[in-house]
């Protein structure tokens, strides 16, 4: 793989009392893995089972007990490194990583450690300016998530539930190629609609499903990496770019009242906004690894992986790709269609749906400005949305054919939100077409010009006064007058 060696970015640095530093951000992303069963057991992974509900004697730990693989967790990891284009090995192995696991009761991780199933890939990173950075995938690896220990049921006892014990994680681990708490965002936000792509990871946050661990350094431009310190489980990505400023600062302070940074492992409080110490870093040789005696090498055969491979999904940078190609679309409007797949399946329906190829921009504009910003003021998401693709088509065909304006459109996508309905229906039985009869809309122009006198004079000396004038005639006629006649009557009633 070809390592991208950044340039440092003025506009990227952040300013100290001593000068410039540049933060370095590597980020550890555990995804849990779509799947019925856990990774080494048969146990359910539904979400929201009463504590120790979905727990087999492999989870539990019992004497005897040995792990199976569950081939398709493998499947999903070998999914998801094909979407970020890793390379793929067909050899790899589970080792033991041994750590006192409070809420795992093996007392141990099965993990995978020199040998992982996913090697290094890449994830183009789309940032809101209009620039992309590519990041550099160094590897994933599948593991056994922990329980959950519950400190807060008891004054002197601490509880645990194991239902999440045994769940299949992938942890994918990006190289430091991350400069910005926005570029760190918009990385794992990327990542996440990869993963919900594939259907690997649902990247629900809320329920854990996804959180990362921030690995975050500075240094002056152009210097060595310096020491980096590693902010756990942070579940969400409105707190994985706090963290990194709160931690960027902490470590700024620190440097330059002469002081040192010492490797750690620290935790990130949202609510005093700070970052706390947990524990000192370990290194791999604190867990030693060991290949796991219960379970033989992982291979699989590169006629199985390339079946997975043929039947992948169009990926978010490839169906953007084809929406500017196919629709004309500008890169920012793509890139808001296909940050979730469904909103993507949404708008190629209104686009195309019903056997009717309608204006693509046209399309994206309706979608992305009236349906997203209602949808969004409403705290729903296109999944549950009132408005079907076929009615936003009927609302654009009826525009297209010139039987509504586009101000009547907005009225009228309003009314089929609130109420529902077929637009065609709604625009007969409201008396909402536009008025193109040339006559009438002349009538109307000539009423305001007579009571005006005044405005037709300014008019006359500022034509860009004519809007005054456009405003008029469309508030006289309910809005309905067609805009381009009305602006060629007041051009050549006015002469201008």
């Amino acid at each position: 793989m070809t390592v991208h060696v950044r340039p440092t970015e003025p506009k990227k640095l952040i300013s100290g009392a001593t000068g410039d530093w540049e933060v370095v951000i590597g980020l550890e992303v555990h995804a849990q893995v779509a799947s019925n069963a856990k990774l080494f057991s048969g146990a359910s992974t539904a979400f929201g089972g009463p504590p120790n509900d979905h727990v087999s004697l492999v989870d539990a730990a019992m004497p005897g007990m040995l792990p199976v693989i569950n081939q398709e967790c493998v499947a999903q990891a070998v999914r998801t490194g094909l979407g970020l284009k890793a390379q793929i090995h067909l050899t790899s192995v589970f080792d033991r990583k041994n750590y006192f696991y409070p809420d795992l009761p093996q007392g141990y991780q099965i993990s995978q450690y020199k040998q992982p199933v996913v090697g290094e890939g890449e994830v183009i990173v789309d940032l809101p300016d209009g620039e992309s950075i590519p990041v550099g995938i160094e590897r994933l690896h599948l593991e056994q998530d922990a329980g959950k220990s519950i400190h807060d049921l008891s004054p002197t006892q601490s509880f645990v539930d194991l239902n999440r014990s045994g769940v299949a994680l992938m942890e994918i681990v990006s190289r430091p190629d991350l400069r910005s708490a926005e570029e760190a965002k918009a990385y794992v936000t990327k990542l996440r609609t990869i993963l919900r792509y594939l259907g690997t990871c649902d990247g629900d946050m809320e329920k854990g499903n996804l959180r990362a661990d921030v690995n975050v350094s500075v240094r002056r431009p152009g210097a060595p990496f310096g020491t980096r310190c590693e902010i756990k489980n942070v579940n969400s990505i409105r707190f994985i770019g706090q963290a990194i400023e709160v931690e960027a600062r902490r470590q700024i302070e620190i440097l330059e009242d002469g002081g040192s940074i010492s490797q750690e492992t620290r935790l990130f409080d949202p609510t005093k906004g700070e970052t706390r110490s947990m524990r000192s870093k370990e290194e791999a040789h604190d867990y030693r690894y060991f290949p796991d005696p219960d379970l033989l090498p992982l291979v699989l055969k590169p006629e199985w992986v390339e079946g997975l491979k043929s039947h992948l999904p169009e990926l978010p940078d490839e169906k953007k790709a084809r929406f500017i190609a196919d629709y004309g679309l500008s890169p920012y409007d793509a890139g808001v269609l296909v940050a979730e797949r469904e909103t993507a399946a949404y708008f190629e329906e209104v686009a195309e749906g019903g056997g009717v190829k309608r204006d693509g921009k046209a399309a994206a504009n309706f979608v992305i400005n009236e349906l997203f910003g209602r949808l969004n003021k409403e705290g729903k998401d296109v999944t549950s949305s009132p408005v079907s693709p076929h009615q936003i088509g009927a609302i654009l065909d009826l525009i297209a054919e010139g039987t509504i304006s586009s101000k009547i459109a907005k009225d009228l996508f309003e009314i089929v939100f609130t109420e529902g309905g077929d637009p065609r229906v709604v625009v007969e039985a409201r008396g909402m077409k536009q008025v193109t009869d040339l006559g009438a809309i002349e009538q109307v122009v000539d009423e305001i010009i007579a009571k005006n006198p005044d405005k037709v004079a300014q008019v006359l000396a500022k034509p860009t006064m004519l809007g005054w004038f456009v405003g008029q005639a469309m508030k006289a006629s309910g809005g309905k007058a067609n805009p381009q006649a009305l602006n060629d009557i007041l051009k050549a009633k006015l002469g201008i």
